[in-house]
């Protein structure tokens, strides 16, 4: 029981984890594990100890609360971020889909004109020479002049 530890030291009565130290009296008693925090009337927080005697209960609640709080922070920070970057490398990436998709068809069309330009220089060059058939009738006979 942890009052037997009464009377003696806060290291003694603390190596039992189920035992509170209260600096008011110098009191071990039993952690009242139906409440989550001990009640006033049993020991003051600012007077109780449990799990290290240098600490007190107080100090101990506060700095768990503003390690979980931060922890909870930076996690959802973390989320939030992972989100919003995976978003926005999709888009990029979108966006540099239809970029490549919009030069391929500019080239596609510069390559048609230089074709249909070469064509008809091609024909122009044939009709001088004579070498261009009639559209009319394709299959006419070739005269040799």
């Amino acid at each position: 029981a942890c009052s037997a530890f009464s009377q003696k030291s806060c290291d003694e009565c603390l190596k039992n984890v189920s035992c509170l130290w209260c600096y008011t009296n110098n009191t071990c008693i039993d952690y009242p594990v139906r409440s989550i925090l001990p009640p006033s009337s049993l020991c003051s927080l600012s007077n109780a100890r449990w799990g290290v005697c240098w600490i007190n209960f107080e100090a101990l609640i506060i700095a768990i609360a503003v390690v979980a709080g931060l922890i909870l922070v930076s996690v959802t920070v973390c989320c939030c971020y992972c989100c919003y970057c995976r978003k926005r490398s999709r888009s990029r990436l979108d966006e540099e889909e239809e970029q490549l998709a919009r030069k391929r068809e500019e080239r596609r069309l510069q390559s048609l004109q230089r074709k249909h330009e070469r064509k008809l220089k091609h024909d122009e060059i044939r009709k001088k020479y004579g070498l261009l058939q009639d559209s009319d009738n394709p299959y006419s006979r070739f005269e040799n002049e």
